[in-house]
């Protein structure tokens, strides 16, 4: 187990995505956790059953938010490929979709346990590592795997995050 007193986790670097397979369709979302050194302290994948991209990108923020959060963190950067996300929570566009209103309202809320909250705008190539997450969740789903994905997400070996393994996430939605 890592020490969490030597682990910096005062920022955090979120990179999420959402994945679905027809629109809607089979959907998953995937999350890392990064320190601001760079070292990676946890990651979230989850089956989501039958969602939109949208949904699905919004559900993979609030999963991995939520798990950053276990770490106290005074400031959260996320970087995500949906442009529409982004744009949403920074108040480019408005949330016109009655679906995602109540998620995005999640967000604000998660949000506002921060000093400082940051949203922006990554290529696709740069936000792989989630990408891959959220695939791996709909494909252990559809190969029958009920281990992989459930929400229980995996930590890198810290202390802090690892006793919190077992916490309830379907209430969410």
């Amino acid at each position: 187990m890592i020490d969490m007193a030597s682990t910096n986790t005062a920022k955090l670097i979120l990179h999420t995505d959402g994945a679905a397979r027809g629109n809607p369709g089979p959907a998953g979302a995937g999350g890392e956790i990064r320190n601001d050194d760079g070292k990676l302290l946890a990651e979230v994948s989850q089956y989501l059953g039958e969602a939109t991209n949208n949904v699905a990108e919004y559900k993979a923020l609030i999963l991995t938010l939520e798990r950053a959060l276990l770490f106290n963190p005074q400031e959260i950067e996320v970087r995500a490929d949906s442009e529409l996300l982004v744009k949403q929570l920074c108040g480019e566009y408005r949330v016109k979709n009655e679906g995602l209103k109540p998620l995005y309202a999640r967000i604000k809320i998660l949000a506002a346990d921060v000093k400082k909250f940051e949203v922006r705008h990554v290529y696709r190539s740069e936000n792989a590592h989630a990408d891959e997450l959220a695939n791996m969740a709909i494909d252990a789903y559809q190969s029958g795997d009920s281990t992989f994905g459930s929400g229980q997400g995996r930590d890198s070996g810290t202390q802090h995050a690892a006793n919190e393994d077992g916490f309830e996430q379907d209430s969410l939605f």
